[in-house]
C-alpha cells in the first residue's frame, strides 16, 4: 500500500467508474429495447447455433478470448477485468429494475432516451477504464491489441471492424438488429476516441502528455 501513489488511486477509481456506469448503460440499452450492443448480438448469435442460452455462452466466448488475451497481451488482463466480471451484470440489472419500475411501459421518446444514454455512457464509461489502464474487458482488449500491439490501423477503426463483425455474426445467426446496434457499430470507435483525447487522458495525466497509450 505504500507504493500506491495518487495517481495509482486515481486509476483503481477510474476502472471502477468506468465499470460501474457500463453496467448501468447495458441496463439502459436492454430497457430502451432498440438493439444489443455488438457484443451481445454477437454472443447470441453463437448461442442461437448451439440452442443454447445467452448466460452460457456469454462464459464460453468470454473465457475464451481472455485466455487468447492472456497469451497475446496479459497487460490488458488487470483490477478492471476483474471489477468488469463481478459487478457488470450487477450493475446491469440494478439500472434495469430501476427503470422498469420508473417507466414500466415507455414511451418511444424515453425509450430513445434510454438508448443515447447507453450509447454514450457506454462510450464515455469504456474510455474512462482503456485509460486507467488497469485492464479491460476481454472482448474491449480486441481492438485495442489489434491497434497499439499489431498497429493495425486506429483504435477507432478496429472498433468499427469488430463491432460490425459481431453484428453481421448476429444478423446472421437470426438475432434481432435495431438502431441501437448498428449506431454502436458505427459509432462507438470514433466517440471513445474523443473521450480518451478530450476527457480521460486530460483528467488522468493534467497538463503532461502521456505517452502513447498502451504501447
Amino acid at each position: 500500500m505504500n507504493n500506491m501513489t495518487p495517481q495509482k488511486w486515481k486509476r483503481i477509481a477510474m476502472a471502477f467508474f468506468g465499470v460501474i456506469v457500463t453496467g448501468l448503460c447495458i441496463g439502459s440499452f436492454q430497457k430502451a429495447n432498440l438493439g444489443a450492443d455488438p457484443f451481445t448480438c454477437f454472443v447470441t448469435g453463437i448461442a442461437n447455433i448451439f440452442h443454447s442460452t445467452y448466460s452460457v455462452f456469454y462464459l464460453i466466448v468470454t473465457g475464451a478470448l481472455l485466455v487468447a488475451v492472456f497469451f497475446v497481451e496479459r497487460h490488458y488482463i488487470g483490477i478492471a477485468t476483474v471489477i468488469n466480471l463481478f459487478f457488470t451484470g450487477a450493475a446491469a440489472d440494478f439500472m434495469y429494475r430501476l427503470l422498469d419500475g420508473w417507466f414500466p411501459d415507455p414511451s418511444m421518446p424515453i425509450r430513445i432516451l434510454m438508448m443515447l444514454f447507453g450509447i454514450f455512457g457506454t462510450c464515455f464509461a469504456a474510455s474512462i477504464y482503456f485509460t486507467a489502464d488497469l485492464g479491460v474487458s476481454a472482448y474491449d482488449a480486441v481492438s485495442l491489441i489489434a491497434a497499439y500491439k499489431y498497429k493495425l490501423t486506429a483504435f477507432k477503426i478496429c472498433r468499427i471492424v469488430s463491432d460490425s463483425i459481431c453484428v453481421i455474426v448476429g444478423f446472421v445467426c437470426h438475432v434481432t438488429i435495431g438502431v441501437g446496434t448498428v449506431i454502436t457499430a458505427l459509432f462507438m470507435g470514433p466517440v471513445v476516441q474523443w473521450f480518451n483525447t478530450h476527457v480521460s487522458e486530460p483528467f488522468l495525466y493534467g497538463s503532461e502528455k502521456p505517452n502513447e497509450m498502451h504501447s
